[in-house]
């Protein structure tokens, strides 16, 4: 009996804790299989990428030390890595043009006129096509010959272009490709914006003459910061990770001018001619800390804002 009323006691004292907190516990219970989720596929296999950056494995056998080697080499003496590294470069500043296009096209879309149920759904469009289909869509209309961009060419009188096949070119038709579905997605998000602007102070700002340019300066910007901070980060995150786009339409051609660091990664740990999963772990470290300055940049400044808000 003592044995059994001990037993109910330390159970009843357990309940009983668990109602006393249920409040703050319970939230993270709900929380944890993500948490567990994240860091299992997230978290742990970014310090693994780390780890075996300072190795050279073949991905089946044994891993050999080599300190800091790969990274000597990746950064002194690899040109591949050069040229990738400039590409994703191009593809920052350029694919960074999608966020004010997609401004400019869900500001048009933002009014009520006929048939604009019909314009949305059109630039809605490039954003649900998979980036490989969008990629061979390109490649088609890239075509030297039989492709429409040439044939749009030679109706208004100017010669045939080979984008593709022209290493001064091929990093600029692929970053358009890019640029399309990366534009809708900003429009999006903006749109979503545009639905929460405080109509109150467009009527305010309006009472005051505000206009225009000035009215979307001053009212409608401030009010779209948070539009504006994930598309900042979506389009950063996009450009730096453009791998889809290149080993569709180039593969890395021509003569490995449209390479970028994400797909030279695959080029050197994964790729017939690769395997070394110890230098490709490099690159992939030296891109994750590229990503995550942007990112901790963005955060940093819209932390400050939130601050300067506040006071």
């Amino acid at each position: 009996m003592a044995e059994l009323s001990a037993t109910g006691s330390s159970a009843q004292t357990q309940r009983s804790w668990y109602k006393r907190n249920e409040i703050a516990v319970t939230p993270w219970l709900f929380l944890l299989p993500g948490m567990i989720f994240f860091a299992v596929y997230v978290i742990i296999p970014i310090f693994q990428s780390v780890w075996i950056s300072f190795h050279e494995w073949d991905g089946l056998g044994e891993k050999t030390w080599v300190g800091t080697a790969n990274y000597e080499r990746l950064l002194f003496d690899d040109r591949k890595f050069v040229t990738s590294f400039w590409n994703n470069v191009k593809w920052l500043f350029l694919f960074l043009l999608a966020i004010p296009m997609g401004l400019m096209i869900s500001l048009f879309l933002n009014q009520t006129v006929r048939g604009i149920r019909f314009y949305k759904a059109m630039f809605f469009f490039p954003f649900v096509i998979s980036q490989v289909v969008v990629g061979l869509v390109f490649s088609w209309f890239y075509l030297p010959r039989e492709g429409l961009l040439n044939a749009i060419l030679g109706f208004f009188g100017f010669g045939s272009v080979n984008i593709l096949g022209d290493p001064d070119l091929a990093t600029y038709g692929i970053i358009a490709a890019g640029l399309w579905p990366q534009t809708a997605y900003c429009m999006i998000l903006y749109l979503t914006g545009l639905n929460a602007v405080d109509p109150e102070q467009i009527e305010a700002a309006r009472l005051d003459g505000a206009k225009g340019h000035r009215m979307l300066w001053h009212v409608v910007l401030p009010q779209l910061k948070p539009a504006t901070f994930i598309a900042f980060v979506v389009t950063i995150i996009g450009a730096l990770r453009s791998f889809d786009f290149i080993a569709v339409m180039t593969n890395g051609g021509p003569f490995g001018t449209t390479r970028v660091l994400s797909f030279y990664m695959f080029e050197e740990s994964l790729s017939e001619f690769g395997f070394r999963m110890g230098y490709g772990a490099a690159i992939a470290v030296v891109l994750f800390f590229i990503m995550l300055f942007f990112i901790a940049y963005f955060l940093l400044s819209m932390y400050q804002d939130e601050r300067e808000a506040r006071r």
